[in-house]
């Protein structure tokens, strides 16, 4: 049966973050006088909400809740400030967007970033787009990989869970996808790599956005 609609994760699928929550990130390390990290690092601190971010960034002897919260609170300050100073979408995103809003597919994101910040980002970055659903991380919802959030799009679009697409570039979407029951698509151009995605459930994995208009057009 051919899908009914698309869930996207934000940061590392449709947008290029990066190097605006590393930039962010280093700064807070070196107002505490903690070490940074190099760009790649960070894609593998990243993809579970701003907190874990913080909480893997600072050194592992200085884990404390204490040290985690300030740094949490100072991470969102400068993150407020910078947070699209170097973000853009992806090479193709646009286009892809563009083709299936063109063909009435409707369109969705499911993200792990605080819930305001992912509808203020896509408002700005994203605005030509009728996304149907934005859901960032709420306190009254477990996050990614629990499939709270994707099978409340679900329930608000009024379709069933094997109705969707579920595209994502970590291992934490393609479980998300898995245990809400819809189609788990991996993303290469984001933050992970193929193995991680193909071992927690990946059912495709796409090396540029248009290869979802193939994938589509060949799975009615």
């Amino acid at each position: 049966m051919k899908p009914g609609a698309l869930i996207f994760d934000l940061d590392g699928t449709l947008l290029d973050t990066l190097d605006d929550l590393a930039d962010s990130m280093n700064l807070v390390l070196k107002r505490f006088g903690f070490p940074g990290h190099e760009r790649e690092a960070y894609k593998y601190f990243v993809g579970d909400g701003m907190e874990v971010l913080v909480q893997r960034a600072l050194p592992i002897t200085h884990r404390d809740e204490a040290t985690i919260s300030r740094c949490f609170s100072a991470m969102r300050e400068e993150y407020a400030v910078r947070w699209k100073t170097k973000t853009k979408p992806y090479p193709g995103i646009p286009d892809l967007l563009d083709k299936l809003s063109q063909r009435g597919w409707p369109l969705t994101i499911l993200s792990n970033k605080p819930h305001e910040s992912s509808r203020m980002v896509v408002a700005d970055l994203l605005p030509r787009w009728d996304f149907r659903l934005i859901l960032g991380a709420r306190p009254s919802v477990p996050k990614k990989p629990d499939p709270t959030g994707a099978l409340e799009i679900a329930k608000k679009l009024g379709l069933s869970p094997e109705d969707f697409v579920y595209l994502g570039d970590t291992g934490t979407d393609m479980l998300t996808a898995t245990r809400a029951g819809m189609c788990p698509i991996g993303v290469l151009w984001g933050f992970r790599p193929a193995e991680e995605l193909k071992g927690n459930g990946a059912k495709v994995l796409l090396e540029k956005p248009l290869d979802l208009l193939r994938y589509l057009e060949a799975n009615p």
